[in-house]
């Protein structure tokens, strides 16, 4: 498969990698079995870049992650998350020092391994200062318990700030077709710091496949049944959005998913986007989406046709914590 850099100068990893999040969480019943199959055979295809977070489960996740890569760690550049907590059922934010070294040692011991590839911050905790955080991300990185230090749903001041005090590899954001929020000022400042973009559900959430027309197809435990984008007049909108993109990706005899990672692929040299499936087909097909070729009028022609999403792509609370 082929490979691109996170940044410039950064570690070369897959084009496409694998969001294992589906796996354990948000999306309905789950297959372990199925899901380990799946991360085998994108492994066996040069997929190596492996997303989870401590989150996912909660903690689930990432011991599936941890027995999937047994044996093969070499193989796998795997990256994961700190920094939301679950406590009692509440859902907190928290970037201070102590936690950012109890929660590492904790992924070690459930990842199985004695280092961590790419080392997250999940969401931006408001309370402390981003110095503080990354200053001890990086004292993981001089420890060789984090090899390469990233932020998650972070505003370009922020980067810029963290940046300054350790140099950030990647920063993982949702980008896709029908959210494109990063364009305005957190795509142009990667560009300007040398680090790479890993966009989280560059399909939508699925819906640019085309395979979803109504939430009542959801299990019962999906979140999306009521994210904002999947109900009421929004729905309706986004399913004519999702039907642009099927005729475009017709006219390139290629599936729905697969013109919409192309897309993102074409953005930037240095993007790697990060679709999540728990399927060995779908899994199949979103990699050969690296294949694509597509030219410069062809992504603004795309672009142009298939506007932004109506709706938030949060409840209320959820977009409290993005572009911090």
């Amino acid at each position: 498969m082929r490979t691109r850099t996170l940044g410039p100068n950064g570690p070369e990893v897959s084009a496409i990698g694998l969001g294992l999040m589906g796996m354990s969480a948000f999306y309905g019943a789950t297959d372990e079995q199925e899901a380990l199959s799946t991360i085998a055979r994108a492994l066996e295809l040069g997929c190596n870049f492996l997303d989870t977070s401590d989150l996912y489960g909660p903690y689930t996740n990432e011991e599936l992650a941890g027995g999937a890569i047994a044996g093969r760690r070499d193989d796998v550049f795997l990256a994961t998350k700190f920094g939301i907590k679950i406590e009692d059922g509440r859902r907190s934010i928290d970037g201070s020092p102590q936690y950012v070294r109890r929660a590492c040692e904790a992924s070690l011991g459930r990842l199985k391994t004695d280092h961590i590839d790419l080392y997250y911050q999940h969401r931006v905790d408001r309370r402390t200062p981003i110095e503080e955080t990354v200053g001890a991300m990086a004292e993981l990185v001089d420890q060789g318990k984090v090899r390469f230090v990233g932020l998650s749903e972070a505003s370009a001041e922020t980067i810029r700030r963290a940046n300054a005090v350790h140099p950030i590899t990647a920063v993982q954001s949702e980008y896709s077709l029908w959210t494109r929020d990063v364009e305005d000022e957190v795509l142009p400042a990667l560009k300007e710091l040398g680090i790479g973009l890993v966009p989280y559900s560059p399909l939508g959430r699925g819906f640019l496949t085309g395979r979803l027309s109504s939430p009542d197809e959801l299990d019962e435990s999906d979140f999306r049944r009521y994210n904002p984008r999947f109900t009421g007049e929004n729905l309706e909108q986004n399913l004519k959005l999702a039907e642009r993109v099927k005729q475009l990706a017709a006219d390139k005899a290629v599936t729905s998913g697969q013109l919409a990672l192309a897309w993102v692929l074409h953005r930037w040299e240095h993007i790697v986007p990060i679709p999540g499936t728990r399927h060995v087909a779908y899994l199949e097909e979103n990699l050969a989406a690296a294949d694509i070729e597509l030219g410069d009028e062809e992504v603004e022609r795309i672009a142009q046709e298939v506007p932004a999403a109506a709706g938030d792509r949060y409840d209320e609370l959820g977009m409290r914590s993005v572009n911090i």
